[in-house]
């Protein structure tokens, strides 16, 4: 049995590139939605954001589902 490890190295790379930027977006999505209007910002701007977040994290996770049972 042969283990191609180029190939392992590269989805090991992907995957963690992914996952960090997965959790990334999402706790943008995090901090945009839990802004409060006392604290100077734009809420309305901060609640767009945080959506266009999570439409982000819900299209990643639709596309891995895609991914698997394709």
């Amino acid at each position: 049995m042969h283990i191609d490890w180029a190939a392992l190295g590269q989805v090991f790379g992907v995957s963690l590139a992914a996952t960090v930027g997965l959790v990334g977006v999402f706790t943008l999505g995090i901090l945009g939605s839990s802004v409060r209007a006392d604290a100077g910002g734009s809420t309305a701007l901060a609640r767009t954001g945080a959506y266009a977040c999570y439409a982000v994290c819900a299209a990643a996770v639709a596309f891995g589902i895609y991914l698997i049972t394709a």
